[in-house]
């Protein structure tokens, strides 16, 4: 579990965010939508720590993370799996090498250890044998499976996803949203996927914050969103865009 209280956040004069109060429950694919400009991936960022915030909490499952100083804060990024946009794999490693850098980063384990664990991964993620592959030879959707691979690695208790089908077709992007869907329900895990993307919003969204303006604006699941009366979720769920992704 993963829960934001009072969350505000600024850049210089420009209030970003504005009291956000959420709860991200494990187990299920919690989705993070808006507008661009609205706050969404600031929030994201401020929850995982990349960007600190001006009040307010961020409690892993009664940790005060955006309260411990940088050694506490370590030992929970252990326990983090993020999955970037676009994939950010290293383009000099191999496959193998990209899924084993966290286990390098954070364990002392043994190679062959690492190697069982990078092996095992690559498996879940149906790119078995992918291991002496560069980046250069994988398709879009075999990099977003590789960084998906790297991102459980640790076997985290929390996974972040920002804009995981971006740059993606519709066949592959349903793909990597079972995956998601399936690895999170899999282990247990706390799931937060920010994402402008509605066909995951109606295929995965177990629980759905729909930020505007930088207000928590929002609350609910994929079988109440298209029947919300909120005016500026409609109008963000039936723009021209996103309808026409889920036509």
């Amino acid at each position: 579990m993963i829960e934001t209280r009072h969350i505000f956040k600024s850049f210089g004069d420009t209030l970003i965010l504005k009291d956000v109060n959420v709860l991200f429950e494990p187990g299920k694919t919690n989705l993070i939508i808006g507008q661009s400009g609205s706050g969404k991936t600031v929030l994201m960022k401020c929850i995982v720590g990349l960007l600190d915030i001006d009040n307010g909490e961020v409690d892993y499952d009664g940790r005060i993370y955006s309260s411990m100083g940088f050694k506490e804060k370590r030992n929970v990024r252990k326990e983090l799996g993020m999955l970037f946009q676009g994939g950010a794999l290293f383009d000099y490693m191999t496959v193998q090498e990209n899924v084993m850098f966290p286990l390098n980063m954070f364990t002392k384990k043994s190679h062959k250890e690492k190697l069982d664990r990078v092996n095992f991964c690559l498996e879940r993620v149906n790119l078995s044998n992918s291991n002496d592959l560069m980046p250069s030879e994988l398709s879009g959707g075999m990099t977003k499976r590789v960084a998906i691979a790297r991102a459980i690695s640790l076997n985290p208790k929390y996974l972040f996803c920002d804009e995981p089908n971006s740059g993606l077709d519709p066949k592959t992007a349903d793909t990597i949203d079972k995956l998601i869907c399936e690895i999170t329900k899999e282990y247990n895990m706390t799931t937060i996927v920010n994402t402008h993307d509605m066909n995951s919003v109606l295929n995965i969204g177990d629980k759905i914050a729909f930020i505007y303006e930088g207000n928590l604006w929002w609350e609910g699941s994929n079988a109440d969103v298209l029947k919300s009366d909120n005016k500026e979720l409609n109008e963000f769920i039936f723009s021209t865009e996103l309808t026409k992704r889920i036509k």
